[in-house]
């Protein structure tokens, strides 16, 4: 059923948010760093800003634990955007709205504006997959705002999952929930198509790792 009327999606947002803070606050969360630099508690504190790339299926790990104001996160133009941007800002994020396959240049633009308010927060699998494909967006982004790019990978133990394209998952309570960050990539500011699929390929090679490593690690937890 689509939820079109303004009052309705404002109604299932603020529901949507409470559901997320008590569900997934139950979590025990597990980090593990490559670099501790790239944590963004740490991150904080020195200043430094980076580009953070997360998996779709796994986005209520960041939507509970990195939900800070700091965090601009992008949200596709879809018809199921605007209410997945009410809950996100209800948690504390930014947003900014359009994706790699719809409205991705404007959003583009505007990430690369709002680099002096914070991080920036990318699915770069999103609104549509493949799964766990990284889109050259990602790595254009990087490129042209000069912002490392840490690409996490994230799993929950025993999770529910939706039968959709990217199999979101819905951590079951009181479970635990791990995250591995490898190294940063960083794009040169002067990449050409063929340096940013180097990239890009080398994001989702990372990526792809860090989940297989966290999915492992979660079990053992």
């Amino acid at each position: 059923m689509k939820i079109n009327h303004p009052l309705l999606i404002r109604g299932v947002a603020t529901a949507g948010a409470w559901t997320v803070r008590r569900l997934v606050g139950t979590t025990r969360f597990h980090f593990r760093y490559a670099d501790p630099m790239v944590d963004p508690s740490v991150a904080r504190r020195t200043g430094q800003r980076y580009i953070y790339a997360f998996f779709h299926e796994v986005m209520l790990f960041p939507a509970y634990y990195w939900a800070w104001p700091e965090m601009q996160i992008l949200i596709s133009d879809h018809r199921d955007g605007e209410l997945i941007t009410q809950v996100v800002q209800r948690l504390g994020f930014g947003v900014v709205r359009g994706s790699t396959t719809r409205g991705g240049a404007r959003a583009l633009r505007e990430m690369t504006h709002r680099v002096d308010r914070g991080h920036l927060c990318v699915t770069p699998d999103g609104p549509r997959g493949p799964r766990r494909h990284v889109h050259q967006g990602l790595a254009y982004l990087a490129s042209r705002t000069g912002l490392p790019i840490v690409g996490a990978g994230m799993a929950f133990r025993d999770p529910w999952r939706a039968k959709s394209w990217d199999r979101f998952a819905v951590p079951r309570p009181f479970r635990a929930a791990a995250c591995v960050v490898p190294e940063a990539v960083v794009v040169p500011p002067d990449a050409d198509r063929d340096t940013i699929e180097a990239c890009r390929l080398e994001v989702e090679r990372r990526m792809q790792q860090a989940s297989i490593e966290a999915e492992e690690w979660v079990q053992q937890l």
